[in-house]
Parts: C-alpha cells; structure tokens; sequence
C-alpha cells in the first residue's frame, strides 16, 4: 500500500485544465475551491496505475468542497456481457440542482512541433497516445454512455432524462516542450500546463549537463513539481539508470538540481 499525502493532492489541484471553459467541443469542469483542512491522506494498492490513484484524489477532493454532491463514480455500462464503458462521476451542482456527468483526465504531453497539424502535436511521452486520440473517445465514446439504453438503465435512479444531464470533462494536463525551443503559443490550449522541457537521451548526455545533479520520480511522483529529495544522483549515475529504460523503449521523467532551492523536471525520451 502507498499513502499519497497532502502535497499529491495540492499538486493535482493546482494543475491547471488543458483549456479553459469550452473548446474542442467539450466543456471543461470548473474546479471549485477546496478546503484541504479536511481532507486526509489516501491509502490505496501500490500497483494501481496512476490514472485510478488520481481517480481517488478526486474523490477525496470533492470531501473538502460543498459545490458538488457526489452521486456515483466508476459505473460500468454493460451489454450483456460486454463492458460498453465506464461513466466516472455524476455529480449533483447545489446550486442550481443539475445533475453532471463528469470525465476526469490527466495526461502529461509532449509538445512534437515535426508533426504539421497543431492539433496532433500533443502526444505522450512514449507515443502511443495523443490529444486528439483522446477527444476522439470523450466524445464519440465516454459522452455517448449516457445516452444508450444501457447506460439510461444505469441512470434511472437519478434522472428519468438524461438529455438534461450536463457533460463535462476534468480535463488536467501538463505539457512540456522541445529543449531549448523558444516559447510557442499553444491557443486554445493552456499555456500555463508548461512545466518543463523535453530531449532525446542522446542531447542529454552532453556536457551541457554534467554538472547538475538529478533524481528520477516514481511514476506517483510526476505530478510533484521538483524539491529537495534525499536522492540526487550525478549526471554519470542517471545515465546509467536511465539506459535500461531507452533500451526498452519508456522515456522516463527527471528532475534537475540546478542550484539550491532552483529545479527543472523534463522527459528524457528514447525515440
């Protein structure tokens, strides 16, 4: 089991959305202002993936807030024996009484300008999703559920209509982009989701860097912003860690030490 303190929960908070209000076609979810006074840590398995162990800050964050009433979370659309889906949230909004269909997303994307289209140059850090793959499914899969027989069959404990249920997303990311690239604007993507850089292993083992020293996050760690961890290593010593991971294809996130109190965080990447 692992604990994800108060600081996993103030970095998930404080990440900003992907985009503000509505773009793409999809709404973005208006976090509303927590009291972390009130909350505790979570304890969950330690092999759960990351996306599930954000799932359950989330949860846990909606105990420290009185905008949203929480109805139901994780409801598997079925058909016959076949998973159809999974509805995240629904949620009640106090004030006005309308009920929500949330999705929550968190995604860290690399900025790939070699690609044309400015829409498809987010993509993860080992490639095998994007941006767009993953609007694709909110809207052509994850909003449909509601609006299927089996998904109204799920529903009808809370609402006979479910055309009047809103639809929303969560939708947090964090972006980094090519090292040593002048500042591109992302519109209508959040600019403020930047936190760092990305490079090819081959451009971080140059002598640009061997001063620094270095610490590799867990992948629970990710959406930390860097601080004084106890485990900082040499440029020599990341390396070397950082090998096995190219050779089996997975870019690897790393803190920088650059000074007292003055981190970066940025992917190394294997392709």
């Amino acid at each position: 089991m692992v604990t994800l303190h108060s600081n996993f929960i103030k970095a998930f908070v404080q990440t900003p959305p992907l985009w503000l209000d509505h773009q793409f076609g999809i709404t973005q979810f208006a976090f509303p202002e927590i009291d972390y006074t009130v909350l505790k840590g979570v304890t969950l398995p330690a092999t759960m993936r990351l996306g599930h162990k954000i799932e359950h800050i989330f949860l846990n964050c909606l105990e420290g807030q009185t905008t949203y009433q929480l109805l139901a979370h994780s409801m598997v659309v079925r058909k016959e024996n076949r998973t159809l889906g999974e509805i995240d949230f629904l949620l009640k909004d106090n004030r006005d009484q309308q009920l929500v269909h949330m999705e929550l997303t968190f995604k860290f994307y690399l900025l790939n300008n070699r690609l044309e289209e400015p829409i498809d140059q987010l993509i993860g850090p080992n490639r095998k999703d994007n941006l767009v793959a993953k609007l694709e499914k909110l809207r052509n899969l994850q909003f449909r559920l509601p609006f299927l027989a089996e998904g109204k069959e799920q529903l009808k404990l809370y609402t006979r209509n479910t055309e009047e249920i809103k639809q929303e997303v969560c939708f947090k990311a964090q972006i980094f982009t090519p090292y040593q690239q002048n500042p591109t604007r992302l519109y209508p993507v959040n600019d403020h989701c930047v936190v760092g850089f990305w490079l090819p292993f081959e451009a971080f083992e140059g002598a640009g860097f061997k001063t620094y020293e270095y610490y590799v996050p867990t992948k629970d760690e990710w959406i930390l912003s860097p601080d004084n961890t106890k485990f900082w290593m040499s440029h020599f010593k990341v390396l070397l860690a950082l090998n096995i991971h190219m050779l089996q294809k997975r870019s690897v996130m790393v803190w920088m030490k650059k000074g007292e109190s003055v981190y970066e965080k940025f992917f190394v990447v294997w392709w």
